[in-house]
């Protein structure tokens, strides 16, 4: 009697036997698929291979008989196969349902352990924050804690002492004797025109916030330092990062809301924020921590300057009202109403500081005497909303920005308009700014533009951007510009 494989169907050369199916196999072709599989094919119970049972045969082995060449004897034999592939393939089917449990479950306990981190981090910022407002800083004029508490339970303005307003007054005349002796002499190392307008993109850095809620929405840099630039963003924190290194410095997370506005101190390494979140923030960067929270408006700020004593900070809101407030105790010194009645939407410090500029929702520009806290000048002319406002080094001039595509030049001595720049229509401008020798003027929009001042000629036009402009600011003697944007990117330009 002629022994046949189970598997394929041959007569075997080693024939075995399965204990637990009874089957006889060919013995290289059954050793393999147990070493596979672990299990008799036939029954699909578990086989190891020392289980088999050689079947002893002679050496010559009888060909098939005539009856295994007929027509049935060939269908049963590709039914055999059929059934033996189709077992294969139930099997593997089984296998592949298994990885599937085991990575969804693999799946689950990784989602469950991202949760449970991000509720820890959560909560060690919360607890960073609560630490912060409690525990005095050293340098402050007085106990942080103190000074946080009072600020955020809206206490009324303790008024500007006569020693500070001598401070301001002292610091105001020794500016104006240095600006008068500067004159009107060009500073030496400060680039030429034909230098701008060979501005190329130079970096562009797509990875200070995050991409979840892209967008760059404020800019400055270290006047000190120029290589440490300060934005604020879309995600709620601003960043601290040196162009040099190309690396981060700080990563500032505490406010509840986007970051509009950022000050970096010209004497410390310090910052300032301001958010819709009502407050404003002066932080630590060495630390990445709050230092002064100050709660100054009841609504979303929109505007923030630093005096130039380094000390004091104006902000504006839509709450119809600007303030004075101490950066070092948190203090607010004065509060004010603007008497229109409308939303105040950016502010900016005289490079003297004695007096400021405030732009408002109904398009005007108004000048205050920061003593008197009085306003001493309307500047209307605008239509649509005041975005940005920048005072000149040489303190004559100032330039505005509306909604409506326009960039004013204003004289402060006659008080009046003597230059208009009009753009394309529907360009948005985001920030004027010019640079810190009053040489150049900046301006940031549905694109980057710079400016020669006093013949008002347009220099260079930088388009790199794949979104509107929010920001820019010169380095020092203009050697490069730095510009941000939402389309998430802080770009660098200068001489290739």
């Amino acid at each position: 009697m002629a022994l046949y494989c189970a598997i394929s169907n041959e007569v075997p050369e080693v024939p075995v036997v399965s204990p637990s199916s009874g089957s006889v196999f060919e013995k290289r072709i059954i050793e393999k698929y147990i070493i596979e599989n672990g299990v008799d094919p036939i029954s699909g119970k578990e086989l190891r291979v020392e289980d088999l049972i050689e079947i002893k045969t002679p050496a010559i082995v009888k060909p098939k008989p005539p009856s295994a060449t007929s027509i049935p004897a060939t269908l049963k034999s590709m039914q055999d196969e059929w059934d033996a592939l189709m077992l294969h393939t139930f099997t593997q089917r089984q296998q592949l349902q298994t990885a599937r449990q085991e990575l969804s479950h693999a799946l689950y306990q990784h989602d469950a352990a991202c949760r449970v981190i991000a509720r820890l981090t959560k909560e060690v910022t919360a607890a960073r924050e609560a630490l912060a407002t409690l525990k005095p800083q050293a340098g402050l004029a007085a106990p942080l804690g103190r000074s946080v508490e009072a600020a955020a339970a809206g206490a009324a303005a303790v008024g500007m002492s006569p020693e500070v307003v001598s401070r301001l007054q002292d610091r105001a005349t020794a500016l104006t004797q240095e600006r008068k002796r500067r004159g009107r002499t060009v500073p030496e190392g400060l680039v030429g025109p034909d230098t701008i307008r060979s501005f190329v993109t130079l970096a562009s850095h797509p990875g200070l916030h995050s991409a979840s809620v892209p967008g760059i929405l404020a800019l400055d840099i270290n006047p000190s330092d120029h290589s440490r630039i300060l934005t604020g963003g879309n995600d709620r924190n601003a960043t601290v990062f040196n162009k040099d290194t190309e690396q981060v410095v700080a990563i500032l997370k505490g406010h509840t809301k986007k970051v509009t506005r950022v000050i970096y101190h010209p004497d410390e390494d310090t910052v300032i924020t301001a958010s819709p979140d009502h407050t404003i923030r002066v932080w630590n960067v060495p630390t990445s921590q709050t230092t002064v929270l100050l709660r100054s408006h009841e609504g979303p700020v929109t505007g923030l300057s630093l005096h130039p004593t380094g000390d004091y900070v104006l902000s504006t809101s839509t709450d119809q009202h600007w303030a004075f407030s101490d950066i070092r105790t948190g203090q607010l010194l004065t509060k004010v109403s603007d008497a229109s009645g409308v939303s105040l939407t950016t502010a900016q410090f005289h490079p003297d500081g004695l007096i400021f500029g405030t732009g408002t929702e109904n398009s005007q520009v108004k000048i205050w005497d920061l003593k008197e806290q009085s306003n001493v000048a309307n500047f209307p002319g605008h239509v649509g909303p005041v975005t940005s406002i920048s005072f000149s080094e040489n303190g004559y001039y100032l330039a505005t920005a509306a909604e409506d595509a326009c960039v004013k030049l204003w004289d402060l001595r006659k008080l009046k308009n003597f230059k208009s720049i009009q753009l394309d229509e529907g360009y948005v401008i985001r920030e004027l700014r010019f640079d810190q020798s009053g040489t150049y003027l900046g301006v940031a929009g549905s694109d980057v533009r710079v400016f020669l001042c006093r013949q008002w000629q347009e220099l260079r036009v930088l388009a790199d951007h794949t979104a509107a402009a929010t920001g820019l600011r010169f380095g020092r003697d203009a050697a490069y510009l730095a510009s941000t944007s939402m389309d998430r990117t802080l770009k660098i330009y200068g001489l290739q």
